[in-house]
C-alpha cells in the first residue's frame, strides 16, 4: 500500500541573516532606545534551565514587510534579535499555505536559500535597527558579509504522523538542501544530512543541517530556533574575527616591510606603534572570545544540549574558533617579537647616550676651556 503524500497543514519558514554590526551591544541601553516592546531570549523546555544565557539576548518586532517570490510577493513578520557580542539577527517568518505538498515546500526552500530579494530586505532592516540602537553599540560598523540560516517549521501535518513514520514518508535530506532535481540522491548523502536527528518525544523531530534545519514541533515551541540561530550568531563571529586577524597580519608584515630600511630605526624603534596596536588587538580579542563563549553554557546533558551541541558540529563552529585561537597564538608571538625589537631599540639609544655623554665629559676634560 501506498503511503498517502505528506501535508503540511501548519507551518512556516524562519530565514535568519546575522551580521555583525559592532564590537560590543549594550542590551540595556538598546532596550531603552528601541520604542517598541522588546523580550529577553528565555528558553521554556523543561530542564531548560540548564542551558544558561548568562545575557540573554533581545530581540523586538520589526512588523511586516512584503517579501518577492517567484509565485508573487508574500507579507512576512520580521523580528530583530541583538546579542551583547555584536552580532545582530534579522529574522523573516515566511508563511506556508496550509495544504502545502513536500514538493512545493522543497521548492519553496529552495528559493529561500538564496533568495536575492530576501538578502536585500534584510541589508534594509539592519540599516535601521543600527540607526535605532546606535547609542548602544560600541566601534559599530558593518561587516561585508553575514551568516544565514533557515528553518522549516512543522506544526501540524495531517494525520498527525509520528517522527518515525515522518522520516519513512519524507526525503528531508531533499528538501534540506532544497533538491528539487527528481534525481534520487544517494542512499549515503542522505544519511549525511540527516544524520543529527533528534526526538524527545515520538511526535516531535529535529534534523539539522550545516545552513538548515527541519523541526517538526506540535507544542509549537520556538526553543529549537532560538538555539539555533545562537550557534548561528556564534559562528559569525568566529568568521568575523578570524578575518580581522587576517588583516591584522597581513598589515603587520606590510608595515614590517616598509619600515625595515627607515633610517630612523637607529635612533628609535619603526615598530612602537605597530606593537601598541597589535596588543590592543589581543585584549579586544581575549574579550571577545569570552563574550562568545558566556553567550551559551552547558551545564547538563539533556535533549536540547544535546541539539545545541550537534548543530555547533554541523555548522562546522569548533574548525572556526580552532582557526581564531591559532591565529591568536601567532599574533601573541608576533607582539612578543615587536616588543623584543622595541625594547632592544630602547636599550641601544639609552646606550648611546650614556656614550655620548661619557664622550662629552671627556672632551670637557681634555680641551682646554677658553678664558
Amino acid at each position: 500500500m501506498v503511503a498517502a503524500p505528506l501535508i503540511f497543514e501548519k507551518a512556516h519558514v524562519l530565514c535568519y541573516r546575522t551580521f555583525d554590526i559592532a564590537e560590543e551591544i549594550n542590551l540595556e541601553v538598546a532596550r531603552r532606545a528601541v520604542s517598541s516592546d522588546t523580550r529577553r531570549l528565555k528558553l521554556g523546555r523543561d530542564n531548560s534551565q540548564y542551558l544558561q544565557l548568562p545575557n540573554p539576548p533581545l530581540a523586538f518586532e520589526l512588523g511586516r514587510r512584503a517579501l518577492a517570490l517567484r509565485q508573487g510577493p508574500v507579507t512576512v513578520d520580521v523580528t530583530a534579535r541583538l546579542f551583547d557580542h555584536g552580532a545582530a539577527s534579522i529574522i523573516l517568518r515566511v508563511p506556508v499555505n496550509p495544504g502545502t505538498g513536500l514538493e512545493e515546500l522543497t521548492a519553496l526552500a529552495d528559493e529561500l536559500y538564496d533568495s536575492v530579494a530576501l538578502e536585500e530586505l534584510a541589508l534594509e532592516l539592519i540599516e535601521s535597527v543600527r540607526q535605532t540602537i546606535a547609542p548602544a553599540t560600541l566601534l559599530p560598523h558593518l561587516w561585508d558579509q553575514n551568516e544565514s540560516y533557515t528553518v522549516l517549521f512543522v506544526e501540524q501535518v495531517r494525520g498527525n504522523p509520528s517522527a518515525e513514520e515522518l522520516l519513512a514518508r519524507a526525503d528531508l535530506a531533499r528538501v534540506l538542501l532544497g533538491e528539487v532535481d527528481n534525481r534520487p540522491l544517494s542512499a549515503r548523502e542522505r544519511e549525511s544530512v540527516t544524520q543529527a536527528r533528534f526526538s524527545y518525544t515520538v511526535d516531535d523531530l529535529v534534523v539539522v543541517d550545516w545552513n538548515s534545519a527541519f523541526v517538526y514541533e506540535p507544542s509549537g515551541s520556538n526553543d529549537i530556533p532560538d538555539l539555533l540561530e545562537v550557534a548561528n550568531a556564534q559562528l559569525l563571529e568566529f568568521r568575523y574575527y578570524d578575518h580581522l586577524l587576517d588583516a591584522h597580519m597581513g598589515r603587520i608584515h606590510d608595515q614590517m616591510q616598509a619600515k625595515r630600511n627607515d633610517w630612523r630605526a637607529l635612533l628609535r624603534s619603526p615598530y612602537r606603534g605597530l606593537a601598541r596596536e597589535t596588543l590592543a588587538t589581543l585584549v579586544d580579542l581575549n574579550e571577545f572570545v569570552e563574550r562568545v563563549e558566556n553567550s551559551l553554557k552547558i551545564i547538563g546533558d539533556f535533549y536540547l544540549a544535546k541539539v545545541y551541541e550537534a548543530a555547533v558540529k554541523r555548522m562546522r563552529i569548533p574548525a572556526w574558533q580552532a582557526s581564531v585561537t591559532r591565529k591568536q597564538q601567532l599574533l601573541t608571538q608576533t607582539y612578543s617579537l615587536l616588543k623584543g625589537e622595541v625594547d632592544t631599540a630602547r636599550s641601544l639609544t639609552l646606550e648611546l647616550m650614556i656614550v655620548v655623554l661619557i664622550i662629552l665629559e671627556v672632551l670637557f676634560v681634555v680641551l682646554p676651556v677658553p678664558h
